[in-house]
């Protein structure tokens, strides 16, 4: 592996979701999972939302939450291990905005824009989704230097559906016993 000077980190944003299963064990082990990555530092965690569906409503409820990241990897980099750790959590993709085990978005990585067959980014439709927007909203910094802050509030004031979002519980990530529970 390379080696990297501290410069080299690039600060991201994910979304995570799961309605099937434990759906807070899951996506505490995918918390994990990230953080062993070593090119993975899981620097901030929201607090879980349970959420309704949207799109294909005949399905439970979520539980959804963000997170901030440090990585030395580059977007697509980052895309492809979250989608490996959907992978080893039995995310199965049957119906489109279906139910899921688990679900990784990448929303936002220090401001960079990019359209490629992989990855878009931003995320293109984050600013149009409470259940994303409310978990985002407690771990971006206001003042932090990429605009996220603002695009984000801006988006927050006038989004519909927050009421589907519900604060379900604090919490709080410690990143050695979620790694020992593995």
């Amino acid at each position: 592996m390379n080696t990297t000077s501290p410069s080299d980190f690039s600060e991201a944003y994910i979304a995570l979701g799961a309605n099937l299963g434990d759906r807070e064990a899951t996506l505490t082990k995918a918390i994990a999972e990230l953080q062993a990555h070593p090119a993975i530092k899981v620097l901030r965690c929201s607090n879980l939302y349970e959420t309704d569906p949207v799109g294909y409503l005949d399905q439970p409820c979520f539980l959804n939450m963000a997170l901030a990241l440090k990585t030395t990897l580059d977007p697509e980099q980052l895309l492809s291990e979250m989608l490996d750790i959907e992978l080893r959590l039995g995310r199965e993709r049957k119906i489109r905005f279906g139910p899921r085990t688990v679900d990784l978005d990448l929303l936002w990585a220090e401001g960079r824009e990019m359209n490629t067959p992989l990855l878009t980014l931003p995320h293109p439709r984050m600013m149009e989704r409470a259940f994303v927007l409310i978990p985002l909203a407690d771990i971006v910094p206001k003042g932090e230097s990429s605009g996220l802050y603002e695009r984000m509030q801006a988006a927050l004031d006038s989004i519909e559906g927050k009421e589907g979002v519900r604060f379900w519980k604090t919490y709080t990530w410690h990143s050695a016993s979620a790694l020992s529970e593995n």
